[in-house]
């Protein structure tokens, strides 16, 4: 919470009293746990684990939301909550309006707030979730033992691995966009928000305040990185170069990214007068965006077309690769899900033959078929309810199902003219702000580890 403060000590900070008053409050907090807690170690059961990685994100975000609150911008709690929880589960969604008047100091901090939020994505994806039985790198466990066993033999090894990569991911990202035309400040806001794909900006326009198709081509590419299995970049940077370039996950991803943008494309070209490069570059930016759930704008792309409409709002929920910062059902998912298609058609024509299902050249257990299977089914429900909620509070059907959608999936905007790519969230009534922050949570947790907690089992000792 001081960083804002000292990274721009000589520049526009007129709320460092708040971010002095959070982070004192946080330290006290912090040592009073510390010191009731003891130094005695006790192993965490897993239970214990599913509370508290679902606390985690609630907690963090309260405490986030209090520069906000303390701040000149006479925010609501509902507000301020609602910022700090969208940043922290790197959604993207806002309820501030004239970011481009906003001080320094409370841009900087929403951009941290998505940095911090996408390293936590990727340590709880590759070493909580798993371990609860939960979450996209179950998949890839073995795989992970193997390599982790030659490459980064301890745990700590491999977080040190990830923080560095991410690091280094996000230094390249400030400098490339520094190079191609942005300030230091926007840059580095940029750059956090960027590879964490997050999708807060400096300004109201997103991307589309800098006009220059180098930047949003720079932007793609890390976006897209920021979209792939981390893991599999720490392998990368140990020497082992074929996982990355074979990996199933990652070659489907990217020819989904570049197949939605060309035929955006081309739909565009057939319906509009536009340059075909520049009509590539922006649809292939705008898909990218929404696919690692990003929420990076270059356009209003919600007047492209009924076309345009309809393809974003189904890759809405595609999202990324398991165990990167993206959110969305993930590529996995729709893989594992055709798989089973191509074996039931199999089946109805030889009903006693044997099928073994193989992805990335391993055998698939039945157990993380049911699970991406139950996964499908909840999320829907949850889809279909939030939804419903939010018509109730007096949405309209765009606006609640786009909402639900990007709430649950945490890309950012949604559709139509209020929380379209040119609108944002402030509009909403709030107690609709608070039913999204609880999709927001859900959608970051993966929905199970949430609703296991909900279970009587669960509570039973």
């Amino acid at each position: 919470m001081t960083l804002p403060v000292n990274l721009l000590a000589l520049g526009d900070t007129p709320d460092w009293q708040a971010f002095v008053k959070s982070a004192t409050v946080c330290f006290v907090i912090g040592l009073t746990a510390l010191g009731l807690a003891g130094r005695k170690k006790h192993a965490l059961r897993q239970r214990q684990m599913f509370m508290l990685t679902v606390s985690a994100w609630i907690v963090i975000p309260l405490f986030s939301s209090m520069p906000l609150l303390l701040s000149d911008l006479n925010l609501s709690v509902t507000d301020a909550f609602f910022e700090s929880i969208s940043g922290v589960t790197t959604t993207g969604s806002t309820v501030l309006v004239g970011l481009d008047r906003l001080p320094d100091d409370i841009l900087l901090w929403r951009s941290i707030m998505q940095w911090m939020g996408g390293i936590g994505i990727i340590g709880m994806a590759v070493a909580i979730l798993p371990f609860l039985r939960i979450g996209g790198m179950r998949l890839f466990a073995t795989e992970s033992s193997e390599w982790s066993e030659k490459v980064v033999p301890r745990t700590n090894s491999l977080a040190r691995s990830l923080v560095l990569i991410y690091l280094g991911l996000t230094a390249s990202c400030i400098l490339t966009y520094w190079l191609l035309g942005m300030n230091l400040f926007e840059a580095l806001n940029h750059a956090l928000t960027t590879v964490s794909t997050g999708g807060y900006s400096t300004s109201d326009n997103s991307m589309g305040q800098f006009d220059s198709l180098p930047i949003l081509l720079a932007s793609t590419v890390f976006m897209a990185i920021g979209g792939m299995p981390f893991f599999l970049f720490v392998r990368f940077a140990h020497g082992q170069r074929q996982p990355l370039l074979r990996d199933q996950q990652v070659r489907f991803y990217l020819v989904l990214l570049v197949i939605v943008a060309l035929l955006l494309t081309v739909y565009r070209l057939f319906n509009e007068s536009v340059d075909p490069i520049e009509a590539f570059v922006h649809a292939l930016f705008n898909v990218t965006s929404v696919v690692t759930t990003t929420g990076f704008a270059s356009q209003d792309y919600s007047l492209w077309g009924p076309f345009a409409v309809v393809i974003f709002l189904f890759i809405t929920f595609v999202g990324g690769c398991s165990g990167s910062t993206a959110g969305g059902m993930k590529i996995f998912r729709f893989q594992l899900s055709m798989l089973l298609l191509r074996e039931q058609v199999r089946r109805l024509l030889h009903p006693h033959a044997v099928f073994a299902r193989k992805y990335n050249g391993r055998l698939i257990s039945d157990d993380i078929v049911a699970s991406s299977v139950a996964f499908s089914f909840i999320f829907l429900a949850t889809l279909a309810l939030v939804t419903a909620i939010l018509g109730a509070l007096g949405l309209d059907l765009v606006t609640s199902l786009s909402g639900a959608a990007t709430a649950l999936t945490n890309v950012g905007p949604g559709l139509g003219d209020t929380i379209g790519p040119a609108g944002n969230f402030q509009p909403l009534p709030d107690p609709a702000k608070w039913v999204l922050m609880i999709a927001m949570v859900l959608g970051r947790l993966e929905l199970l580890s949430v609703f296991v907690m909900l279970s009587g089992d669960f509570w039973r000792s």
